[in-house]
C-alpha cells in the first residue's frame, strides 16, 4: 500500500479544515434568543426580565379566589414577541405588588375562551389575546382587563383599588437587569 505524499496529505488537511469551518459559518445560530421574533427561546421571564420566579405561580387561581386574595392574572406565550416585550412589565409589577397581590402568570396554551366557565377557572377570564393582564379584587370582580400594549398606570390604579394601598407606595425599582427591561426598571 502506497502512502500519500506529504504535500498531498497537507492539502487534504487544509481542505478538511476549510470544509469544517464552512459548516460552522453556514449553520444558523440556534442558541440566540431574540425578543422580536415569535420563536421559542425558553422562559421569557428569566431571559427578558431577569425573573424566573414568576412561573410557575405560587398559588392556583382557584385557591387565590377561595382565600379572597386580590389577584393579578396574566396570560402569555413563551414564543410570542409581544409576550417577550411584556415580561419586564410583569416582573416589575411583581416586585412592587407581590406582598399585596397574588401574581398568577399562565401560559395560554392549555386554555380556551369560555366566559361561561366557573369564575375560579382561567378559561373564564382569558380573551384569546396575548399578552393579557387582569386585576381582580378579593371578590373576583374584574377591575382591569388589558391586552397587548398596556398602560402601566391603569394597571397600578386597579391594583391600588384592589388592595386598598396607594399606588404611590409602590416605588419603581432603580435597577435594570438588561437592555430589555430598562424602560420599566428606571
Amino acid at each position: 500500500m502506497k502512502q500519500a505524499s506529504l504535500p498531498s496529505r497537507l492539502l487534504n488537511l487544509i481542505f478538511s479544515c476549510f470544509l469544517f469551518g464552512l459548516i460552522f459559518l453556514l449553520t444558523p445560530d440556534q442558541t440566540r434568543a431574540d425578543r422580536d421574533t415569535n420563536s421559542y427561546d425558553g422562559n421569557i421571564f428569566a431571559l427578558y426580565a431577569g425573573n424566573g420566579a414568576l412561573v410557575p405561580p405560587n398559588i392556583s387561581l382557584e385557591a387565590a379566589i377561595k382565600e379572597k386574595r386580590s389577584i393579578l392574572l396574566a396570560f402569555y406565550l413563551d414564543d410570542s414577541s409581544a409576550s417577550k416585550r411584556f415580561a419586564p412589565l410583569l416582573s416589575d409589577l411583581q416586585g412592587r405588588w407581590a406582598r399585596d397581590v397574588e401574581i398568577i402568570a399562565l401560559t395560554s396554551d392549555p386554555y380556551e375562551v369560555n366566559p361561561n366557565a366557573p369564575v375560579d377557572s382561567p378559561n373564564h377570564y382569558w380573551s384569546g389575546s396575548i399578552p393579557q393582564i387582569l386585576v381582580l379584587d378579593a371578590n373576583a370582580k374584574i377591575l382591569y382587563n388589558g391586552q397587548g400594549n398596556m398602560d402601566e398606570k391603569e394597571i397600578e390604579t386597579a391594583l391600588a383599588l384592589a388592595t386598598g394601598r396607594s399606588d404611590t407606595q409602590s416605588l419603581r425599582s432603580s435597577k435594570s437587569f438588561n437592555e430589555y427591561n430598562t424602560e420599566y426598571g428606571s
